[in-house]
C-alpha cells in the first residue's frame, strides 16, 4: 500500500490514499475532514450496497429484469458518489439493455461485477477509516 497526498483540514490531517475502486474526493468535500461524518457516510454506503448486492442476485435468479433495471438505475448514483465512474457507466449500460430487453446473456456478468466492485469499495473505505 502506498500513501497519496495529505490535506490539512480544520487542523486535522486527512490522508487521501490511492485506491483502485473508490475516489475519496467526495468524502473529502462533504465531510470537511470530519472523521465521524466520513464513518457515517461509509456505514450508509456499506448498508446500501450489501442490500443492493443481495437484491440484484435475487432479482437475477427470479429473472425479474424490469426490477433489476430499476435497481441498476438506483445503484448507479450510489456508486458514482464514491467515485466509481466505471461501475456507474456499466450500470447505465445494464439499465439501458434491460429496458430494451437486450443482451440478457450479459446480465449475470454485470451483477457479478457489481457485487465484486462494491465489496472491494467497502474494503477500501474500511481501510481509509482504519488508517486515518
Amino acid at each position: 500500500m502506498h500513501f497519496g497526498r495529505h490535506y490539512q483540514i480544520n487542523a486535522k490531517w486527512l490522508a487521501i490514499m490511492d485506491y483502485k475502486f473508490i475516489k475519496t474526493d467526495y468524502l473529502e468535500s462533504v465531510s470537511g475532514g470530519d472523521r465521524t461524518l466520513i464513518k457515517e457516510l461509509t456505514d450508509m454506503f456499506r448498508e446500501q450496497m450489501i442490500e443492493m448486492q443481495s437484491e440484484m442476485i435475487a432479482l437475477l435468479a427470479e429473472k425479474n429484469y424490469h426490477s433489476l433495471g430499476l435497481l441498476a438505475h438506483k445503484a448507479k448514483s450510489s456508486v458514482a458518489i464514491m467515485g466509481m465512474e466505471e461501475l456507474s457507466e456499466m450500470l447505465k449500460t445494464f439499465e439501458l439493455q434491460v429496458k430494451a430487453s437486450e443482451a440478457v446473456e450479459l446480465y449475470d456478468s454485470y451483477v457479478s461485477r457489481f457485487v465484486h466492485d462494491t465489496k472491494e469499495a467497502i474494503s477500501e473505505l474500511d481501510d481509509l477509516l482504519n488508517n486515518n
